[in-house]
């Protein structure tokens, strides 16, 4: 069976509201164009208009939901809604809070980009992003990837001397994606 396509942000608007305040969306109620039957029309006008809509975290923490038969992310849906097209890339939650669906909180952004805003690793044994610690030389080492590739940053005595050294390179090679932490 062929993937749905994506419903137009034109339909999304006809079937939710969105609180950029909140970051949450709402339905609406709908015209009866939308159902197969009149049934289902009454049925679903009478049950969801009001009620906060895509509320199910997926299993990496995304709110997600279903509209007109296809599964899409809340923050996807979010971005259709608010600029009236569907993101070209991923959507980078710029707090890294998955569920802060705030326009505000949200943009564009490559696969690229969107990892150099991740957190340092649950692992991390310095507790700064791109440092750890080299048994063999017995020093703190800070290292950085750009563009698939890593680049040595130096091995330092301290680790506050690392971490500095690698937050100034995140920003010169990640500018607004850099994070440090």
């Amino acid at each position: 069976m062929a993937n749905k396509p994506l419903p137009c942000p034109i339909s999304l608007r006809q079937q939710l509201r969105y609180e950029p305040e909140t970051g949450k969306l709402f339905w609406l109620k709908r015209d009866v164009g939308f159902f197969a039957s009149e049934w289902a029309w009454k049925v679903w006008n009478k049950r969801f208009p009001g009620k906060e809509a895509f509320t199910c975290p997926n299993s990496h923490g995304y709110f997600h939901g279903s509209i007109m038969g296809k599964s899409v992310l809340a923050h996807r849906v979010i971005w259709a809604l608010h600029y009236g097209a569907w993101p070209e890339h991923q959507l980078d939650h710029i707090d890294n809070d998955r569920t802060n669906n705030r326009i505000v909180n949200l943009r564009d952004a490559t696969n690229s980009q969107n990892h150099m805003n991740k957190p340092a690793s649950s692992v991390n044994s310095s507790g700064f992003k791109g440092v750890d610690w080299s048994k063999k030389d017995r020093v703190w080492r800070a290292r950085i990837k750009v563009r698939g590739k890593q680049i040595h940053l130096g091995h330092f005595s301290c680790v506050n001397e690392a971490a500095k050294a690698y937050a100034e390179a995140s920003t010169v090679y990640h500018g607004e994606f850099a994070r440090v932490t």
